[in-house]
């Protein structure tokens, strides 16, 4: 029997909201056009995206200020 080929990487936290603001989900920054593409694309496609999610979602959503410890 063939292996099966290897599952996509993904970033999904699995908390799927999209945000109709940015247009993007708050758990994983990307896309509804990323979403959907994300199983049809190459690797190499998913990893340039996922290298910018970060950025993204901290561009999209700057964190409030924490209050101090002191």
């Amino acid at each position: 029997m063939p292996a099966s080929p290897p599952k996509p990487s993904s970033p999904c936290t699995k908390i799927c909201v999209l945000d109709d603001a940015t247009g993007l989900c708050r758990g994983c920054g990307r896309t509804r056009a990323e979403i959907a593409a994300w199983g049809m694309m190459r690797e190499a496609d998913r990893q340039a995206i996922m290298a910018g999610l970060d950025a993204r979602l901290r561009a999209a959503y700057p964190a409030t200020a924490e209050p101090s410890g002191a």
